[in-house]
């Protein structure tokens, strides 16, 4: 308990971040009550999230194969790996960092960016990436369960950024930021010219002849839209801007590392399964450069968010 300029009295709660006054203003109260019930919301869909994330997941051709999806069976293969992926990471982070932000922890709503934007880029290309006259399935009938993550996804990651409190965040070591820096922007040419370049040349030409794209073109255009008109520029403006230390992008280091991480560890799964199952538009070298991705993402993931955990 200490005692203000102003002579109010504060006894500060063990986690030190919600000030417990007496004789504080009326409005100060009703500011600390907004934000803590603040909170409890983004902890209680953040839960929601998690929950719905691995649901969606043990529902699809991994586990119980109730919703069956409009598309070829090779892309059937990469959304299992992608189910994989929101199992054994989405899922679990997902919790933590409802349970981080329940409690008023500074990690919690750092960690929230990650798997929100994740669930921002998966679960729009399920919804809208099926072919209803090409392939039977049932997966249109799932759409307001994709449409809820999706917005739940959106509410949570503008929402996480508004608890964020900068300044008990811990200062960024400069290795780490330009490593950071330098992955996100291999990551970013990778896949524009290593990944979708070639596929672009294809369907452009007078007989493609791309296995993904004469299978499922839907699926083929929609992913090379949102990895073009987002990934790619997102991961290179930012890892551009930690090379040469930008100040105004430094914090979010968190949000792109930690989604380039779950995006990458869904997209080895991806190849993986189409590796394993034989499918021709999978590729021993895609296999490798994605487990390589998603291994080193992880790993910076991992040291980047290590310091919010560690006592101030």
């Amino acid at each position: 308990m200490v005692r203000g300029k102003s002579g109010v009295v504060v006894q500060v709660d063990p986690d030190g971040r919600h000030p417990i006054t007496q004789g504080s203003p009326p409005a100060t109260q009703r500011l600390m009550r907004v934000e803590g019930n603040g909170n409890i919301v983004v902890a209680i869909l953040l839960l929601v999230l998690g929950t719905g994330a691995a649901a969606t997941a043990l529902l699809g051709p991994l586990v119980a194969g109730i919703i069956r999806y409009r598309t070829s069976e090779g892309a059937i293969d990469q959304i299992v790996g992608g189910d994989v992926a929101a199992l054994l990471l989405v899922f679990p982070i997902s919790i933590l960092a409802g349970v981080l932000v329940w409690r008023g922890h500074r990690a919690g709503p750092v960690l929230a960016l990650s798997p929100a934007a994740y669930a921002l880029y998966m679960y729009s290309q399920l919804a809208l990436g099926g072919d209803v006259f090409r392939y039977e399935g049932n997966s249109d009938k799932f759409f307001p369960l994709y449409l809820g993550l999706f917005v739940l996804s959106g509410f949570i990651a503008v929402r996480s950024w508004s608890l964020i409190d900068r300044t008990k965040l811990p200062s960024a070591s400069r290795r780490l930021t330009r490593a950071i820096g330098f992955f996100l922007l291999v990551v970013a040419l990778f896949l524009a010219f290593g990944l979708h370049l070639p596929g672009l040349i294809d369907a452009w030409s007078a007989e493609p002849s791309s296995t993904e794209y004469l299978a499922d073109p839907v699926v083929f255009w929609l992913v090379k839209f949102m990895d073009l008109a987002m990934v790619v520029p997102v991961l290179a403006v930012v890892g551009i801007g930690l090379i040469r230390r930008s100040a105004r992008l430094a914090f979010l280091r968190y949000a792109a590392i930690g989604w380039s991480a779950l995006l990458g560890s869904s997209v080895a799964g991806m190849a993986l399964m189409m590796q394993l199952n034989g499918d021709p538009a999978g590729t021993l070298a895609n296999t490798i450069a994605f487990g390589a991705f998603a291994l080193i993402g992880l790993v910076l993931a991992a040291l980047v968010h290590r310091p919010l955990f560690e006592t101030p």
